[in-house]
């Protein structure tokens, strides 16, 4: 946990490579920390913990990121890293509107009934519609972007939100558990609001560093 505030921390200050660097000394002070447990069970330890590491504090530290590159002090809505951030959020939010609409009114076919039986072909073929309409819409009219830009974000939030989606799925039927957190009893917890943006940002955030900012 004082790792994963670090990470947040030293990435909105200090930028990509000191959250690179917290993330590395934050996993090998955790393996070293573990050790005071003995033999039985490390590796099984380690493993959990350094993927939680990874799986939130990581990816959330590209959330400061984005925030850090209309400077340090933070600003309005004309600040390119508020920009950043609505863009991200936005376009997740598509996926998952185009995604359910599609889903309940066209869905036939699964995509993995397995691991998650209600997503469906055809609800994947809505996500990539809104996302690739909303992924214009905003890196034109809001970050003055290039419009194939936006093609490209709305390509690549569709992907990655479908898949965070579905490794949060599976990580919930491998621990036998319904809800990952129970504060939002009965909807999945609080990573199902999560998976989807976690998943996003760190591909949003290199895209639109180097294609718009």
């Amino acid at each position: 946990m004082a790792g994963g505030v670090v990470m947040v921390v030293v990435a909105y200050v200090w930028g990509s490579a000191a959250l690179v660097t917290a993330t590395a000394v934050s996993a090998l002070v955790i393996m070293l920390w573990l050790l005071r447990r003995g033999v039985d069970g490390y590796v099984k330890n380690a493993t959990a913990s350094v993927f939680a590491l990874v799986y939130v504090p990581f990816l959330g530290s590209f959330v400061a990121l984005m925030l850090a590159e209309g400077g340090r002090d933070g600003g309005g809505l004309d600040d390119k890293g508020v920009q950043g951030i609505l863009t991200f959020i936005l376009v997740t939010i598509a996926s998952d509107i185009g995604g359910y609409i599609a889903g309940v009114l066209f869905g036939k076919h699964p995509m993995a009934p397995v691991i998650s039986p209600k997503k469906s072909w055809e609800g994947f073929a809505g996500s990539a519609i809104a996302t690739v309409a909303a992924g214009v819409a905003l890196v034109v009219y809001l970050l003055d972007g290039d419009w194939w830009i936006g093609v490209a974000l709305g390509l690549i939030a569709v992907v990655m939100a479908t898949l965070g989606d579905l490794c949060e799925s599976v990580i919930k039927r491998d621990l036998g558990i319904k809800d990952m957190s129970q504060v939002i009893p009965g909807h999945g917890g609080l990573m199902d609001r999560l998976d989807s943006l976690l998943a996003t940002i760190a591909p949003i955030w290199l895209l639109l560093h180097y294609g718009v900012f």
